[in-house]
Formats: C-alpha cells, structure tokens, sequence
C-alpha cells in the first residue's frame, strides 16, 4: 500500500474511532441531563459539571474566538476571490484554497447534521433554550479553522517572523478555545472530547488532500 493510501486509510480509522465514541456516549450509562433529556456516560458528565459549573467569563471568550475562527474562514476566502478576479479563471485560484474551502463545507454539514442528530443536550439552558452539545461545535470549528490555517500560513506567509507570531495565534486560539469550552461549564466533557475526536479526523483528512495535491 502506498503513502497516500496509508494517509486516507488512517483518516478513515480516525472517523470509525469517532463513530464508534459517538455511539457510546449515545448508548452507554445514559442518566437524565436538563428538563429530563437523555445523557449519555452520564456518571462521568455529572462528575465534571461539578468540576466546572457555568462561568460567563469563558463563555464570553470563547464566543468572541468563534467569531476570529470565522474571521479567518472570511480572509481566505476573500484571497481566493482575488485570486480569482485576477486571473479571471477558477483555474487560476490555488488548489490549497479550494481544498480549504471543501473542507469548510464539510465542517459545516457536520454541524448540521449534530444540530438534527441529537445526541445530548447543553448542561446549561442559556438564551435559545435547550441546545445541541454534541459534538462541541466550537471545539470543532477552533480546531478545524485555526489549525488549517496553521498550515496554510506556512504556503503564504513568507516572514518567518510573522508566521511565528501567526502560527503561534492559531495554536493558542484553539487551546483556549477547546480549554474555555470545558471551564465555561457550557458543554459536556463527553461533547467536548466528541469534538477534538472529530476535528482531529477532518483535519488529518485536510492535510492528506493537501499533501495529495
């Protein structure tokens, strides 16, 4: 088997690893979260809701961090349009673009899928009432975004200094993303590793296309 085929298979593996954790957290030790709503590995959510009740601080951070990921989502596709305007051809606009961009549609179908696909309930009823938690969408959405743009920083970004400094934003962007998401008390910790376990198979299937160009 060769290199290429070996890297879409374990990307494979990391979706049926994804797939599989899914079903447990639907399936396994189910309790009751808010207004009676079913809760997967209940035992353990329970434990850590304690561990981490709601605080607005994180909230409002990670909130505002959603909002720079989708800032970032907004500047490449804007290079793109230029790209495109310049050289008046589709052809003309890098593939690394249009295989971000194929990979921002399929970060987006699988948050609507989990928004009809409900697996567990917020912890917390804020605003819109209750609210799909799993997988988290922000601990995807942070993963998924500042992390491909660790890399695709590294095609257009010529000053080592500032790419430094940039993929050095990213990677914090995404930790305290992630992190904030847990300590804002807003998500189950089952909803959260959910949403590392997903990102983490985008993103490798992300870098295979991209190697793969």
């Amino acid at each position: 088997m060769d290199t290429k085929k070996k890297n879409w298979l374990v990307t494979a593996v990391l979706f049926c690893v994804f797939v599989a954790y899914t079903a447990v957290v639907k399936f396994v030790d189910v309790g009751f979260g808010l207004e009676g709503t079913e809760l997967g590995l209940s035992t353990i959510n329970h434990a850590c809701e304690k561990m981490f009740p709601f605080k607005s601080f994180w909230y409002d951070l990670t909130e505002y961090l959603g909002y720079a990921a989708l800032g970032v989502c907004l500047a490449f596709a804007l290079l793109g349009l230029v790209q495109l305007i310049k050289g008046k051809s589709l052809k003309k606009v890098d593939k690394e673009i249009w295989i971000l961009a194929g990979f921002y549609v399929v970060v987006i179908a699988f948050y609507v899928l989990f928004e009809k696909l409900i697996i567990n309930y917020r912890p917390v009823i804020l605003d819109e009432g209750l609210e799909a938690s799993y997988p988290s969408s922000h601990t995807v959405l942070a993963a998924c975004v500042y992390i491909s743009a660790f890399f695709m920083f590294m095609k257009y970004v010529k000053n080592k200094t500032l790419l430094a400094c940039l993929q050095g934003l990213c990677v914090l962007a995404a930790v305290l993303t992630i992190v904030g998401r847990l300590f804002s008390g807003v998500h189950w910790v089952s909803d959260i590793v959910g949403g590392l376990l997903l990102s983490a198979a985008l993103i490798h299937g992300f870098l295979v296309a991209i190697k793969a160009k």
